[in-house]
């Protein structure tokens, strides 16, 4: 059942996801924290979460962490700022043409962002980060 580095992902994703949710809503509502620190905080616990767990569960990698962390990090960098940047622009554009969800912008534009992020962070990872080319260069370089 779970032969596919996608289902992996996904799998793993849950919990990294649970973690990051909880923290940014966290932030978000309970502390009144803004929307771009709560993301970015419930991101960067969920990011830590998920290179452990990706590297070793979902694509099964022995890629070095120097290497592997710094292309994780672009990696996890350029999915936040894309996914976030646009669900918040798409429910921004979304609410000023259905006022009842002018009051619910920055909560629904996490959970929008946060399906886009998985799925810029998957092919980030499997193609980037943790690729059988990528473990080959390192070694050569060793």
């Amino acid at each position: 059942m779970l032969r596919s580095s996608f289902i992996r992902f996904l799998f793993v994703g849950l919990i990294n996801t649970a973690v990051g949710l909880s923290i940014m809503y966290a932030c978000l509502l309970l502390f009144h924290i803004n929307y771009w620190s709560s993301t970015f905080i419930g991101n960067l616990v969920g990011a830590v979460v998920s290179y452990f767990l990706n590297k070793n569960i979902t694509f099964q990698s022995n890629a070095r962490f120097i290497g592997s962390g710094i292309r994780f990090g672009i990696v996890i960098l350029a999915s936040y700022f894309i996914a976030y940047k646009l669900g918040l622009v798409l429910v921004e554009e979304v609410a000023g043409r259905i006022p009842l969800l002018a009051g619910y912008v920055e909560v629904l534009a996490v959970l929008f962002g946060s399906g886009m992020y998985t799925i810029l962070n998957y092919f980030g990872q499997k193609y980037l980060v943790f690729s059988s080319k990528f473990q080959q260069v390192s070694r050569s370089v060793k």
